[in-house]
C-alpha cells in the first residue's frame, strides 16, 4: 500500500495568547498544496516482532525510532491490534519548514491504517489521535482548506480562494526552531479575523494577512526576508511565510519568470 501525505500552507498565522495548558492560542488557515512526500507498508512476516520504518529523500534530523511515523504507530496500537509493518517513507517535504511534512505522514498513516485493517476509528477519533502528535496534524486528516483556531485542532472549512493562481514555494535550507519562535512572539488578538480578511481579492491581502513569526523569522535568518521581497519584486500578489518557517510562497497570477537567485531554492511551483 502506497500513498502520498500532502504539505499544506499557512494563509496568515496569528498567535493571539499563551493558554493554561502552555499551548498558544492561534489564528490560521491551512491550506493545501501538492508536494507530496510517499508513505509505502507492507505487513511482515510473522518473525518480525516490530514495525521496521526505513526513511530515503531528505533528512529528517532525527533518528526513525523518534519519527512520528513510529509514535503514530505506537498510538494505534494502544487502540486497537494490527501486523507489525515494514514502512518506506520517502521525503521530499523538507523538514522543519513550516509545511506539516511529519504530521502530514502522521494522519495519512492513521488514516491509512484505520482504512486497510478495518479499524472502524471514526474521524473524529482519529482527530484526536491526530491531536495526540502534533498540532496541526488534525487538519490532515480531512485536509480540506480550513480556518484553524485553538492549538489548531478547531477547523472550520474555508472556501478554495486559490484555485487558479499559480503557486511557488521556496525553501533557503535553513531551520526555525518552533518553540524558540514562539517565544519570541507577542500575542495579540487582532481586530478583523482570518475568515473575513481572505474574502478580500489575494491582491488586496498584502500588509493584512500577516505570519506573527517572520519578524523573528527573518531577524535570525535575513535569507528568508530576502526571499520575500524578490518574489514581490517579481510580481507575487502575495506572499508569506508559511507556519513558523523556514519555507516561503509567493501567489501569482499566471506563471512567473522567477530570477536565478530564486529557482535555486524553489522545492513546489504550479497551478492551484
Amino acid at each position: 500500500m502506497i500513498v502520498f501525505p500532502n504539505a499544506k500552507i499557512n494563509i496568515g498565522l496569528r498567535i493571539r495568547s499563551m493558554r493554561p495548558d502552555d499551548y498558544h492560542e492561534i489564528e490560521t488557515i491551512f491550506y493545501p498544496v501538492r508536494l507530496c512526500d510517499a508513505l509505502e507498508f507492507v505487513v511482515s512476516d510473522q518473525t518480525i516482532i516490530k514495525d521496521i520504518l526505513k526513511v530515503t529523500g531528505l533528512e529528517t534530523g532525527s533518528k526513525a525510532v523518534d519519527n512520528l511515523v513510529i509514535k503514530t504507530l505506537l498510538k494505534l496500537r494502544g487502540k486497537s491490534s494490527f501486523p507489525f509493518l515494514k514502512i518506506h517513507l520517502h521525503k521530499v517535504i523538507p523538514a522543519g519548514a513550516g509545511l506539516g511534512g511529519g504530521s502530514s505522514d502522521a494522519a495519512c498513516l492513521l488514516k491509512v491504517i484505520n482504512r486497510h485493517f478495518v479499524l472502524n476509528i471514526d474521524n473524529s477519533d482519529l482527530k484526536a489521535l491526530a491531536l495526540e502528535l502534533g498540532s496541526d496534524c488534525p487538519f490532515f486528516v480531512d485536509g480540506i482548506p480550513s480556518l484553524a483556531t485553538g492549538r489548531g485542532e478547531i477547523l472550520t472549512p474555508v472556501k478554495s480562494m486559490l484555485s487558479g493562481y499559480y503557486l511557488a514555494i521556496l525553501n533557503p535550507g535553513v531551520g526555525i526552531n518552533t518553540v524558540e519562535a514562539y517565544q519570541n512572539c507577542r500575542p495579540g488578538v487582532p481586530l478583523t479575523s482570518l475568515s473575513e480578511l481572505v474574502e478580500l481579492p489575494v491582491i488586496e491581502w498584502k500588509g493584512i494577512i500577516v505570519n506573527d513569526f517572520e519578524d523573528f523569522a527573518f531577524k535570525k535568518h535575513p535569507i528568508i526576508g530576502d526571499i520575500k521581497e524578490e518574489l514581490y519584486k517579481t510580481g507575487a500578489l502575495f506572499s508569506l511565510m508559511s507556519g513558523s518557517g523556514s519555507s516561503v510562497y509567493g501567489i501569482f497570477s499566471e506563471k512567473p519568470k522567477l530570477p536565478a537567485k530564486l529557482k535555486e531554492f524553489v522545492i513546489w511551483e504550479g497551478v492551484m
